[in-house]
């Protein structure tokens, strides 16, 4: 049985063992999957809007988003280990995870399988594409952010900005002109990155940001059609989150309100709004210009871990 979709995807997930999609204005729950086989540590949802992927331990399970089935439609299942991050190339055609295993994974959605394996000897906490498409980059427990040349099928690049402090989060803008990575110690580290005369990017230094006193449990660039305004969110287990002005990275304005940490956040497509999800059970949709809370997601019963947000046009797939 198919349902109708709604425009906005918005889908959190806790440790209460569900997934809940939402009605983003209004703030109803209008499904809710059981996901009994453990946490759910990230959620993704496919460039095709068709997809939303769930990344547990030690598997990823792939659930049709228009349909009420609890049944994933895929499963992906060489993981020996939490898987902490999962994204989707921009055509959907394959997924890449990265897990507390040590290793980076490209599957491909069509064969079904896993089509690459990338050892990074270090828990894996955070994995993102470079929008050119062919390199991903990892950050581990161990400090370590490291560059995967797709092409060359090979480690191109290694950065350790502090020994022994995980990296937890990483993000990349959307022109690919700067990466920002977070870590235990509240600290971002912001560079740019310069093509190399081959497709290998190089990275220059160009801030130190001490963000919070506690973790940065997520560390999220705003979008393109956010423009000209380019923001860095940063959530962290302070309570808060905080958004940064790229332009100096200086602060722009503290949003408070949630009672315990705060494990991820997404902006909306046009940057205006934020969401934001908490160990104090609720997800938080925030108004950016004014930096107040628009509406609060209510209905989980443990931590709320992650969310997922798609609001922007349809891409087809190919």
């Amino acid at each position: 049985m198919t349902q109708q979709q709604p425009t906005v995807i918005l889908a959190t997930a806790s440790y209460d063992h569900t997934i809940r999609f939402w009605d983003a204005k209004s703030g109803r729950c209008y499904r809710t999957i059981q996901y009994l086989d453990s946490q759910v540590n990230r959620l993704e949802i496919t460039p095709h809007k068709r997809f939303i992927a769930a990344a547990g331990n030690p598997h990823i399970r792939l659930f049709d988003i228009n349909s009420n089935s609890p049944q994933p439609v895929m499963s992906f299942d060489s993981h020996t280990s939490n898987v902490m991050a999962v994204g989707f190339q921009c055509d959907g055609n394959w997924m890449y995870s990265g897990s507390e295993d040590g290793t980076v994974k490209i599957w491909d959605l069509r064969a079904r399988g896993c089509q690459r394996e990338y050892e990074s000897r270090a828990a894996v906490n955070t994995v993102v594409l470079h929008p050119n498409q062919t390199e991903l980059i990892s950050g581990d427990q161990n400090g370590n952010i490291r560059v995967w040349d797709l092409n060359a099928d090979s480690c191109s690049c290694e950065l350790v900005p502090e020994v022994d402090t995980p990296v937890r989060s990483l993000t990349v803008m959307w022109d690919g002109s700067l990466v920002v990575a977070a870590n235990n110690r509240g600290t971002c580290y912001v560079w740019r990155l310069l093509q190399g005369t081959q497709t290998m990017t190089n990275f220059e230094p160009l801030h130190k940001l001490q963000a919070h006193n506690g973790y940065i449990l997520k560390c999220l660039l705003s979008p393109e059609f956010g423009e000209p305004q380019r923001y860095l969110a940063t959530a962290s287990s302070d309570h808060t989150v905080k958004i940064w002005n790229v332009d100096g990275f200086t602060l722009e304005k503290t949003l408070t309100g949630h009672s315990r940490w705060v494990w991820d956040c997404v902006f909306s497509v046009d940057g205006a709004y934020l969401i934001t999800a908490s160990s104090d059970t609720t997800a938080r949709l925030w108004n950016m210009s004014s930096g107040q809370v628009f509406r609060v997601y209510q209905g989980h019963h443990n931590a709320t871990t992650c969310c997922a947000l798609h609001d922007g046009a349809e891409t087809s797939p190919s």
